[in-house]
């Protein structure tokens, strides 16, 4: 037995440097992938993150499918309704006289039903022609019908109904409890008004974001900065479409980290400390503390004279989670979507393996060794 154990002895320091170049690892090494940097065939620049360096890497090109919409502010409206080409009144005309050209005889109520707005927003009225009513409110239009037939019919009376048309609804297509088409109750109608009556915006949704679509533009917005701003309340048009939708950027983790996955953005922006708290931190035993590395690629337009960016498309910058400057720059340093956020594998867990297997054999040898005794 002690034979053995000198020949074992004798035979561990080999033992643990062959082992270290072939045991298998779950993520490169962060020396093995910076060296590359410097060689004749590396492709990508090497950053790394450092209060020095944050006003610089502020100032380069967006990355990823990073869509910038703007938004249209808050504003006030008519309180009441306001009629529009595409809108449906029904007339009830009264008339006391006993030769009236609107009633026959022992009648005294002529019922005009579902006369529409024109697109150029009059309707047409028996004896008078056409009366223009866009933008007035019912009453208002009643009022204007009533005085336009006072001049052939005196003791005319008008009742005015309105069915508001396709221009005084809008459509919430997705996103919320209820999706559908709304008619707008007046002209000072809000979104947010808009995503109460819809039943409001979908649980399930990690980061809703929220488009506008009026005519040929598309606005849009976090839910979040809509129920956090007042400002963003903006008010409804008629024929606008609203739709709720995830936030589709996302970013993925690898190597040393909690997770090996995609990630979906969880605020409108996301620190490199932020993604590492989404991702479940980096492994205790494997990672390397000065190896978060953040890979992004720019497009070709970033690396042109002139432009503020990167030397290089392919970029590698690095975090050091051991230092005060790379902690705090760690949350200052934004990420794009398309990141790859990866950790790297310290280069000691080799050592520690073989320094385990090593040691579970020394207990095996001391329990054979007790038995034989």
């Amino acid at each position: 037995m002690r034979l053995i154990l000198k020949v074992f002895l004798a035979l561990c320091p080999l033992i643990m440097l062959s082992a270290c170049d072939d045991l298998p690892a779950g993520s490169a090494e962060r020396e093995e992938i910076l060296k590359q940097a410097d060689t004749e065939t590396g492709d990508f620049a090497v950053y790394p993150v450092t209060r020095a360096f944050l006003p610089t890497v502020k100032h380069w090109p967006s990355t990823g499918k990073e869509r910038a919409f703007s938004w249209l502010p808050a504003s006030s409206g008519a309180r009441n309704q306001i009629i529009q080409p595409g809108d449906i009144l029904t007339l009830n005309i009264w008339d006391s006289s006993e030769n009236s050209l609107l009633t026959a005889t022992d009648q005294r109520v002529a019922r005009l039903e579902e006369v529409e707005v024109a697109a150029n927003g009059t309707i047409f009225v028996p004896y008078v022609g056409n009366v223009n009513v866009i933008g007035l409110t019912p009453d208002l239009a009643r009022e204007e019908i009533q005085r336009s037939l006072e001049v052939i019919v005196p003791s005319a009376q008008v009742q005015l109904s309105l069915s508001e048309g396709r221009n005084n609804s809008v459509d919430l297509v997705g996103g919320v409890g209820q999706p559908g088409s709304y008619q707008m109750p007046d002209r000072n109608y809000t979104i947010l008004s808009l995503l109460a009556d819809g039943g409001g915006v979908q649980s399930a949704f990690i980061h809703p974001q929220i488009r506008l679509v009026r005519g040929r533009q598309i606005y849009g917005t976090s839910v979040d900065q809509l129920y956090d701003n007042p400002s963003y309340n903006t008010l409804l048009r008629g024929g606008d479409r609203v739709i709720v939708e995830e936030d589709d950027r996302y970013f993925a983790s690898f190597g040393a980290t909690g997770i090996e996955a995609l990630h979906v953005f969880t605020h409108d922006h996301l620190s490199a400390m932020d993604a590492l708290s989404i991702v479940g931190g980096v492994s205790d035993s494997k990672a390397d503390l000065q190896g978060l590395l953040i890979l992004r690629e720019y497009s070709s337009s970033a690396v042109r004279p002139g432009v503020r960016g990167p030397r290089n498309t392919r970029v590698v910058f690095t975090i050091d989670l051991r230092s005060a400057d790379g902690l705090f720059s760690a949350r200052n340093f934004q990420i794009n979507p398309n990141d790859l956020v990866m950790a790297t594998e310290s280069p000691i867990n080799d050592v520690l393996l073989v320094s385990n297997i090593v040691g579970n054999f020394f207990g095996l040898f001391n329990s054979v060794q007790n038995i034989s005794n």
